[in-house]
């Protein structure tokens, strides 16, 4: 029997009554993901010129250009941001001090573009003198999809640090959607960070990550157990990587207490749940991991963990 679209509405609007926790009715007026997405796109414009518009920009005009861009930007990220304050305030902040606090908190965030703009800078250097398959500097920008989403993470990061809720995420969601890299906004990265082909590769809230790092496809760098669910907020959950350290392809490494040694490799596939000293190289072989220093200390050829 064809049901009429009366009949269809009214089963639906019985289901927002009966199966509450995922209508949003009467409630604040959340951020929008649809110009969220376009904040997001016209901040990779602003971080690089040139490489993700439609049209050449020349030098002559690359003041004009910016000015109109950073003040449309500024203007939709301030109404973007107010929104995310009044869904949930931050500490100390009663509602009527939401829009000043969303004006200052768009003007510190993109006077951080230039500060992003240094640190991308070492990322295209480390995927150049990494990855011996890149023709240029350019091809990296405008195709290696990690470049996009680590842009769009440090940019993210910064509205985390401010306690802004649901943009930051709603800007990685959409890089991760591209990218297929997925670096939640509160990690913490440091400069020359290369991720090569990127695909799968998951990067938790706590990570801190030092400075040049180089990782592949599929690593993951997650929390030991979420069974103690919204109890573990806050708290330290994944792991800490050294300086100078290589994580090959499909590593897991788990753990909030976990730190990778300043200097050491981990090799592919390996599943981790231990720190490691610095200079190390860590190995799968079917009889489980195995870690071999390399600067053992006397009488020591390697051990298993």
């Amino acid at each position: 029997m064809k049901r009429t679209v009366a009949d269809l509405t009214q089963q639906l609007l019985d289901s927002y009554c009966r199966v509450g926790g995922i209508n949003h009715v009467d409630g604040k007026n959340l951020p929008s993901k649809a110009v969220i997405a376009q904040i997001t796109r016209d901040v990779l414009r602003l971080l690089f010129p040139g490489f993700f518009g439609d049209r050449v920009i020349h030098s002559a005009e690359l003041e004009l250009e910016t000015t109109a861009l950073l003040a449309s930007v500024q203007c939709v990220l301030e109404r973007e941001i107010y929104k995310s304050l009044e869904y949930l305030p931050p500490e100390g902040c009663a509602e009527c001090d939401c829009a000043p606090l969303a004006t200052e908190i768009a003007s510190d965030v993109l006077g951080q573009l230039p500060h992003i703009r240094d640190l991308l800078r070492t990322d295209t250097e480390a995927a150049y003198a990494g990855d011996p398959a890149a023709l240029s500097r350019e091809e990296i920008i405008v195709s290696y999809p990690f470049i996009e989403a680590v842009a769009v993470q440090r940019f993210a990061h910064e509205l985390y640090l401010r306690g802004v809720a649901l943009i930051p995420r709603l800007m990685t969601e959409w890089a991760h959607s591209r990218t297929g890299l997925d670096i939640h906004p509160g990690a913490q990265l440091g400069t020359h960070f290369f991720v090569d082909h990127c695909t799968g590769t998951v990067i938790g809230e706590t990570t801190i990550i030092g400075d040049h790092v180089k990782m592949y496809q599929g690593v993951g760098l997650v929390a030991r157990s979420l069974a103690g669910g919204q109890q573990l907020r806050g708290t330290k959950r994944h792991p800490t990587i050294g300086d100078r350290v290589t994580i090959y392809a499909n590593a897991t490494i788990v753990g909030g207490d976990t730190i990778i040694g300043s200097g050491s490799t981990i090799g592919a596939n390996v599943f981790l749940m231990n720190s490691v000293p610095a200079n190390s190289l860590v190995v799968y072989e079917p009889s489980g991991m195995r870690l071999i220093s390399k600067v053992l200390p006397e009488g020591v050829l390697d051990y298993q963990i």
